[in-house]
């Protein structure tokens, strides 16, 4: 079940009115309705994965009360293991196993052996990465006594399952989530037309920015090397605003609906095009991944702390797993690499931490270097993309490589497609709005509010008739 569909929109109504009338009773009778709600959206794709979800919810659960409650550390350590091996595994086998085994395949073949791999016919289940991802957090913070065992398994369940959240984030934490699921919800009017507002957001960035990009783009990658120089820029421009607005819109849909029923989720993005190094964008981007990364890996590691040396393997070893986590391809290993370079000198030179609070600018040369920075630190976003975006690294590098040597600037692909001169319109009219309302979650507080609700129903309504991608990028990971 899309977010942007027609069952959604009549799903999320039924739940909603459901909740604040059979739910008013008893935060137990909420939680039930919301499981039972988050199970029916996430059998909508598939059913059969559904009994993979609630075992890893009983594994999880269960195994964080062994872990609470035994009395030595050895044991502590296997029941600790255990559910991590057995998370990982599932994860392993569903999005990894013929990544692997293909590229073993490849390797033995290149040194003039013979292989023929076995490889196994799965199809990934939606949302694994993120909920596989809530359970480890929750057991790591039990392990190491940063919180207590949850057990009510009721609540534990919801935390798990949560459907806004289920399938493509944000990656919430116990410390955050929990504490709101085990206390009972009343209704509030201001926080419930912030969530609408949000969705409706979302539902924009989705549909119009998103989804009209996503035609563009594909049409340029697909047909790349019949493309000029401006044109391929543009592409990696078009695939840019693309899974921004794909993702960044799902996750306004996620806090928005969440509000709905009044629970706050961690915000996922931050304006991040608006920073001005690439420090800055990864704790503007994907913010659940990245810190979830930070807590539970890199700092583990050694953080910054340290030789140069450590610290700069420290660095690698969270991209290139931030990489891998998004899919089982050497791209996305390359993603991660590039980006790994990128942080490196801020690292060295200690600046990484440079740019904390958000960009302002006004008419003076400091704001010339804001704008360079900002526009410097794009365009390195928008060459790593294409390895995101690439369906291998070799095509990935005849890209740049012919972004760079074709030569030609003239409007090739923007005068063979209609609307394109309108789309690049378009996309800087959001730059504007986005840069305008970048202090607040959403642009439609203030004045004028019912022109901007209306501009963007009209825009939905108009675009979604047409658009041609329905898809968010991140359910495949």
């Amino acid at each position: 079940m899309f977010f942007n569909s027609f069952h959604f929109a009549i799903f999320l109504p039924l739940i909603f009115i459901v909740y604040w009338s059979v739910g008013r009773s008893s935060k137990k009778m909420q939680n039930i309705i919301l499981i039972l709600a988050s199970y029916y959206f996430y059998s909508c794709w598939d059913w059969r994965f559904l009994f993979l979800l609630v075992f890893s919810t009983f594994l999880d659960f269960f195994t964080a009360l062994k872990v609470e409650q035994s009395q030595k550390e050895s044991t502590r350590k296997i029941w600790f293991w255990f559910s991590i091996s057995i998370n990982l595994g599932f994860l392993g086998v569903f999005k990894y196993y013929n990544f692997f085994v293909v590229s073993m395949a490849n390797l033995i073949h290149s040194v003039g052996f013979e292989a023929n791999p076995l490889l196994l016919k799965l199809i990934l289940p939606v949302g694994i990465s993120f909920y596989t991802f809530h359970g480890l957090s929750y057991l790591i913070d039990i392990y190491l006594k940063r919180i207590k065992a949850e057990h009510n398994f009721v609540d534990y369940s919801l935390f798990v399952s949560y459907f806004p959240l289920l399938v493509a984030g944000p990656i919430e934490r116990a410390t955050h989530l929990l504490p709101q699921v085990k206390v009972f919800r009343k209704f509030d009017f201001e926080q419930a037309k912030s969530g609408a507002y949000q969705i409706l957001w979302g539902l924009f960035k989705k549909v119009v920015i998103a989804d009209t990009c996503a035609t563009y783009a594909n049409a340029i990658f697909d047909h790349y090397q019949s493309m000029n120089s401006l044109s391929l820029m543009i592409g990696s421009v078009y695939f840019a605003f693309q899974i921004y607005g794909d993702f960044s819109g799902y996750s306004d849909i996620a806090l928005g609906v969440s509000k709905l029923f009044g629970i706050e989720l961690l915000r996922n993005f931050n304006y991040p095009y608006f920073s001005r190094d690439i420090a800055e964008f990864w704790r503007r981007w994907h913010i659940s991944l990245s810190s979830w990364f930070r807590d539970y890996v890199y700092i583990p590691l050694g953080g910054s702390k340290g030789s140069k040396a450590k610290q700069v393997r420290n660095v690698f070893v969270i991209f290139l797993l931030s990489g891998f986590w998004h899919g089982a391809n050497w791209t996305f290993l390359a993603w991660g690499a590039i980006n790994a370079l990128y942080f490196l000198p801020l690292l060295l030179l200690n600046k990484n931490r440079n740019h904390v609070d958000s960009a302002k600018m006004d008419f003076s040369l400091a704001s010339l270097k804001t704008f360079w920075q900002i526009l410097s630190t794009f365009m390195l976003t928008c060459l790593a993309w294409i390895f995101f975006r690439a369906s291998s690294i070799t095509i990935a590098v005849d890209y740049i490589k012919r972004m760079f040597t074709q030569g030609v600037f003239q409007s090739q692909y923007l005068d063979n497609e209609r609307y394109s001169y309108e789309l690049l319109l378009l996309i800087l009219l959001f730059i504007v709005v986005e840069w305008r309302y970048r202090t607040q979650v959403e642009p439609f507080s203030g004045r004028y509010s019912w022109a901007k609700v209306s501009f963007c129903l009209v825009g939905i309504a108009l675009w979604g008739v047409f658009s041609d991608y329905k898809e968010f990028i991140y359910f495949q990971f």
